[in-house]
């Protein structure tokens, strides 16, 4: 540590950075997708983001001396468990449609994007260029809707004759791309050593946070809440500066209470997250009341190796109908996998929460917080919303557990190694 308490910062290394930037564009290659430039490419973008963030990534990882944590050995273990028991339960599946559009999701691309989380997360120069990455990426997709918005060339939800489904998950992404970005930005806020890089990242903090609203996505808003409050304020404790940290929260209590307060009509239309989020209906609304209640009944009666992978649509009797899953993990490893899969879930999504927690403590907060940020939203999603396909999910799992494993390039001394705890 440094004499002031602010720790230094980690050795450049334009390879690890290249690759944590490339990586976060193949994280977010779903909200990228809605600028209408990166849309109206006649390549897939997550196939190009992949085809550029992979080998930089591969790259990075031999050419590092790699130490590990003996706490992320039971997770990750439990990770191959995991995936070799859902491609199993899909032999008793009676879907067809939905488990092979989402079993090669889980058994291919999850590993992919597991790997490329623990890259990131192991390496300080390439988390680095992968929050630089998500700051550019969240800050170009509110840019884009903003402006698609008042030139009334994008509505929320899709325009006219548009499939509902793929729009409704187009903004769901766009806006924890953006609550991303916000959170982020709140760190730099933090961390900045002057007024004037200081006041920067505040405006750009605040921008984020409006922008963030558009989509209309209430788990994006949710997790948005979650990282600004303990984000920054995890950066100043760590610091010392305990009394900034406390005028961060009560104004973020403040303006929050006050948007509520003095909020146009016009705004209102645009952030209709913040009044559904508070009405009395807002989980039967949502559906995700009915959609988890069937999702237990099922799973009652398919004890103990559940439905089969990708047989909770058929079951619930909305046919290969993949949008209508239990839109929460958790139910969806017990009602799928049975019992099996459902402890084999815990251990894998609890057990990344423990090594955050127990690897946290001792982690730089720098480090710390910046994971906090990226897996935050991802985890407040897998409560509401996605299935085990998402590969957004898997690279931020492998973002949690790179806590437990720390990079050193060749000749040259290891930076920072009480992240081990």
């Amino acid at each position: 540590m440094r004499p002031n308490g602010m720790e230094a910062a980690p050795p450049k290394d334009a390879l690890a950075w290249l690759a944590g930037a490339a990586a976060s564009l193949l994280h977010l290659a779903g909200a990228l997708k809605s600028i209408p430039l990166i849309g109206a490419l006649p390549v897939d973008f997550t196939i190009a983001s992949a085809a550029l963030a992979l080998p930089l990534l591969a790259l990075c990882a031999i050419t590092r001396r790699w130490r590990v944590a003996p706490e992320i050995g039971l997770p990750i273990a439990a990770i191959g468990a995991l995936w070799l028991w859902l491609v199993l339960a899909g032999c008793w599946s009676a879907s067809g449609a939905v488990l092979g559009a989402k079993l090669p999701e889980i058994a291919l691309l999850g590993p992919i994007m597991l790997f490329a989380g623990l890259v990131v997360a192991g390496d300080d120069a390439a988390l680095r260029g992968f929050c630089a990455g998500v700051i550019a990426a969240g800050a170009a997709v509110a840019l884009s809707l903003a402006a698609n918005l008042a030139e009334g060339s994008v509505a929320l939800g899709g325009p006219p004759g548009a499939d509902p489904e793929k729009w409704r998950i187009a903004y769901q992404v766009t806006g924890l791309a953006i609550a991303m970005a916000a959170a982020l930005a709140a760190l730099h806020w933090a961390e900045a050593p002057e007024a004037l890089p200081s006041l920067f990242w505040l405006s750009a903090t605040l921008a984020l946070a409006l922008g963030a609203l558009l989509p209309g996505g209430r788990a994006a808003l949710v997790a948005l809440a979650l990282c600004l409050a303990c984000g920054p304020a995890l950066i100043l404790f760590r610091h010392q500066k305990r009394a900034r940290a406390l005028l961060w929260v009560m104004g973020l209590l403040c303006l929050a209470t006050a948007a509520a307060l003095f909020m146009t009509n016009e705004a209102k239309q645009h952030a209709r997250d913040i009044e559904r989020l508070f009405s009395p209906t807002m989980l039967e609304s949502s559906g995700r009341l009915p959609l988890w209640g069937a999702a237990l009944a099922l799973a009652g009666q398919a004890m103990p190796f559940g439905l089969g992978t990708g047989g909770f649509s058929l079951a619930a009797g909305f046919g290969e109908w993949r949008g209508r899953h239990p839109h929460n993990l958790a139910l969806e490893a017990l009602t799928e996998a049975g019992l099996p899969g459902f402890v084999l879930w815990l251990m894998v999504f609890g057990g990344a929460a423990w090594v955050v927690w127990r690897l946290g403590r001792s982690a730089p907060a720098l480090r710390v917080a910046r994971i906090l940020m990226l897996c935050l939203p991802m985890a407040v999603t897998l409560q509401v919303s996605t299935d085990l396909g998402n590969r957004m999910a898997w690279l931020a799992l492998g973002l949690a557990l790179g806590l437990g494993l720390r990079a050193q390039a060749p000749g040259k001394e290891a930076f920072n190694v009480r992240a081990m705890g």
